[in-house]
């Protein structure tokens, strides 16, 4: 919901030292990597309720994540690497509400439960119209380039990111926190499946991009 707005204000810084990485000789999939790596140790970390760890290596990992697509750009954009971005960030968003049941599941579990349940319907609507997206020719720059077509919806990026670092600051209020998630991702997929539906049923694309 809020990413479009974001992308003007952190665009700039991570354009540059993106250019900066590139001079390095540092590599996009590289970075992709490394940063689910360290989205692997966030959600080890929160297993073994080490919270203050956990808080620190998922904003770590969402920075290396708004880095790789940059650096992309200015070293070459790959399908290989398009597709390492999009997979191991579906990985990550999996593992962390995993990650918390595992911690305490008799607190978190249902509510984990849920909240993996309602991110499964809305990367399924969401992937299966970029494949189709493409097989179209659509295309939109309204959530800066991609290498799918990304289309919007209520929980996007931003409130993802947002929400696991609530978590992890205020473990305790994970039950309550990831069920509001829950429905917010639902309502989100619910919306996509029928701008989805609409967009294929008329070929025009939802944001008119």
């Amino acid at each position: 919901m809020f990413d479009a707005r974001l992308r003007p204000l952190i665009d700039p810084p991570l354009a540059a030292l993106a250019r900066r990485l590139a001079g390095l000789g540092v590599s996009a999939d590289a970075l992709t990597i490394v940063g689910f790596a360290v989205g692997m140790a966030a959600a080890a970390a929160i297993a073994v309720e080490a919270y203050g760890l956990a808080l620190a290596l998922v904003a770590a990992n969402r920075i290396l994540d708004g880095l790789d697509g940059p650096l992309a750009r200015v070293r070459g954009p790959t399908d290989r690497g398009g597709f390492l971005d999009v997979t191991l960030d579906f990985a990550f968003y999996g593992a962390i509400p995993l990650a918390f049941a595992v911690a305490d599941p008799d607190a978190n579990a249902p509510a984990a439960a849920a909240v993996l349940a309602a991110f499964y319907v809305n990367g399924a609507a969401f992937l299966a119209f970029a494949a189709l997206a493409e097989k179209r020719g659509l295309s939109t720059s309204a959530q800066g380039r991609k290498s799918i077509y990304y289309l919007a919806g209520l929980a996007e990026g931003a409130e993802t990111v947002a929400v696991f670092l609530l978590w992890c600051a205020f473990p305790a209020a994970f039950p309550a926190l990831a069920s509001a998630m829950a429905v917010l991702t639902a309502v989100s997929a619910a919306a996509r499946i029928v701008a989805a539906a609409r967009t294929l049923g008329n070929g025009a694309p939802p944001d008119g991009g």
